[in-house]
């Protein structure tokens, strides 16, 4: 017959030195032997759970009670059919038990110990006292005493926490306190002594050592092992208990047969819909962006490296020709005087002269010393997320892409951030100061898939919009030519000659007393800042706006500041065809507060 694996648990409290030589002598060793498993060094003490053939179990025993203080090291004893372990870890710790409390040192003192036996004799005659499971709370739900008070803890160095609130009147009553091996205790004992628990006993041996000698007594389910068994019964055999990868709650045959049930991933304690799944990953997004935005990323002064492309239209020019063409805010003697300061730099990074000749596709980059952006507000709104795409509501003012004086904060570096390692692109744009729902594809693949979308015009995009005055019809429509150069301000125009097509359909909400008026607007085309260009050209300004002013005129600030009163333009509803899924989609971005009133 095959020899049976035999399984030990052992720990002692002693001090220990030279623990980097000690770690390499039992690798050594137990590689030699084919022992797998667990050994924890410390100043403090040795902790171990091995397994193999018996002989070599007790050679490993021999070796650790040679050492100085480790004479009298005891262990567990059990045996299977197979190696529990896939693999033998020595491992260096502060302690040889997680604890975080100074001032606690079992090796000096711990709490006194009851034996196995005697506490069996104490429950059978009914001796007043109190049993509390000092073991983690998924250990606690595959088996325990019978009556034991939990101490209500997902890891042992919570238990500092959960002792200031068990309740007073325990602080004078006996409590025996057990745990898997007993190893717990030895710290958890002198800690509630330190509290103010006056009789305190300790189960030496555990629970393991309780099944050895008294079995099954006074204790209901089985017992929690750290290894691949799971858990054991009272007479030490393995089970068919099992454990959930994800949350670690231990499983017993009937929760294993369970549907919600999935080896790796998910059990019936933690099962979630693919809904519930969604509404845990964007909580979990919310609070990282809500840290990574706190405080804005650009409200650090930083040196920052503005890119700048030559276009074919510049090829062959001086660069200050270029850089004048290029960024038509500055005249060309302004960008000579950045030249000759050492801003302009070329692809190296080095410094760039204003009279070099330019070639189309060279980048150079204008640098700016210890910049701090304007405020932004960063409450991004996560209203769907999946593996392909993400739906959020965007705030304002938060321009969505760099440029300008906007660099990190704008939404695109919230995203990346976020999302990281993956770089998630808006599908579409919103201006700085438009409020509301934008598509967002997460890989490159699903953008590939979701673009023709735009291109063949199977995006439905609605907006809602105050505007200045009243429209003489309740549903009309603006077929106006916007400009593809933008003015010193970023702003089109329209332009009947050489402008892009475009198409805006309108449908009045509502006529208000202060004589504005709420409208539905349906861009079919998108032209940028095609709805407020349609609307200026009918005569009615959105509200707002600083860019598009009542009486055709063009204003000088493009990008509202925190405390400016809001655009009165929200992108409110989006609908498009799922680019993995293939469904129909459709979400609405809750209007804001100059709406909600009123749709």
């Amino acid at each position: 017959m095959t020899e049976k694996i035999l399984n030990i648990a052992a720990y002692k409290f002693a001090p220990m030195t030279e623990l980097k030589a000690l770690r390499a002598r039992l690798q050594e060793f137990c590689k030699a032997r084919a022992l797998k498993g667990t050994i924890l060094l410390s100043p403090e003490g040795v902790n171990l759970f091995v397994a193999g053939l018996r002989a070599d179990v007790e050679a490993l025993m021999e070796l650790l009670r040679s050492l100085s203080g480790f004479e009298d090291l005891q262990g567990k004893l059990s045996e299977t059919d197979e190696q529990p372990f896939q693999r033998m870890l020595v491992r260096l710790k502060r302690e040889i038990i997680a604890f975080g409390v100074e001032g606690i040192a079992p090796g000096e003192h711990t709490s006194p110990k009851v034996a196995a036996k005697e506490l069996k004799q104490w429950l059978d005659d009914g001796k007043p006292v109190t049993l509390l499971d000092t073991r983690n709370d998924y250990e606690v739900k595959l088996g325990t005493f019978r009556n034991a008070l939990p101490i209500g803890v997902d890891h042992f160095r919570d238990f500092p926490a959960a002792v200031r609130k068990l309740p007073e009147e325990l602080k004078e009553t006996p409590i025996v306190m057990f745990c898997t091996g007993g190893i717990r205790c030895e710290k958890a004992g002198p800690f509630m002594e330190r509290e103010g628990f006056k009789k305190i006993f300790q189960l030496d041996g555990g629970i393991l050592k309780y099944f050895e000698e008294c079995g099954g007594a006074h204790y209901d389910g089985d017992c929690f092992v750290f290894d691949q068994r799971v858990g054991v019964d009272p007479s030490l055999r393995e089970t068919d208990s099992a454990q959930c990868f994800h949350c670690l709650s231990p499983l017993t045959a009937a929760e294993q047969a369970d549907p919600r049930y999935m080896a790796g991933k998910s059990c019936p304690h933690c099962f979630q819909t693919p809904a519930e799944q969604m509404h845990a990953a964007i909580a979990s997004r919310t609070e990282t962006m809500r840290k990574l935005f706190t405080p804005l990323p650009g409200s650090t002064p930083y040196d920052q490296f503005k890119p700048l492309n030559i276009p074919q239209v510049c090829d062959g020019q001086t660069l200050l020709e270029a850089l004048a063409h290029v960024v038509k805010s500055f005249t060309e003697e302004e960008w000579l005087a950045r030249c000759e300061a050492g801003r302009i730099l070329d692809k190296e990074h080095r410094p760039a002269e204003g009279s070099r000749i330019v070639r189309a596709g060279e980048r150079y980059f204008h640098k700016c010393d210890q910049i701090i952006e304007p405020d932004v507000n960063p409450n991004v709104e996560i209203l769907h997320e999946d593996e392909a795409v993400v739906v959020i509501n965007k705030p304002a003012p938060l321009p969505m892409h760099p440029g300008g004086r906007y660099f990190r904060n704008t939404l695109q570096h919230l995203l990346s951030a976020a999302y990281a390692p993956e770089k998630p692109h808006p599908a579409h744009r919103l201006d700085a100061n438009t409020t509301g729902v934008v598509l967002i594809t997460r890989t490159r693949h699903f953008a590939g898939l979701l673009q023709p979308q735009f291109t063949r015009g199977e995006i439905e995009k609605t907006y809602i919009v105050r505007v200045q005055g009243h429209p003489a019809s309740d549903v009309f429509a603006c077929d106006a030519p916007i400009s593809e150069e933008a003015t010193t301000l970023g702003a089109r125009t329209v332009d009947a000659v050489d402008g892009l097509p475009a198409r805006t359909e309108f449908r009045v909400l509502q006529r208000l007393p202060d004589g504005t008026a709420l409208i539905e607007a349906r861009p079919l085309t998108g032209r940028t800042n095609q709805i407020r260009i349609h609307l200026w050209h009918l005569g009615h300004s959105v509200c707002g706006d600083t860019a598009y002013l009542p009486g055709g005129k063009i204003g000088t600030q493009q990008t509202l500041a925190i405390t400016d009163p809001p655009l009165c333009l929200h992108a409110w509803r989006i609908a498009f065809t799922h680019p993995k899924t293939k469904q129909r989609m459709e979400f609405t971005a809750p209007p804001p507060s100059w709406a909600d009133d009123n749709c």
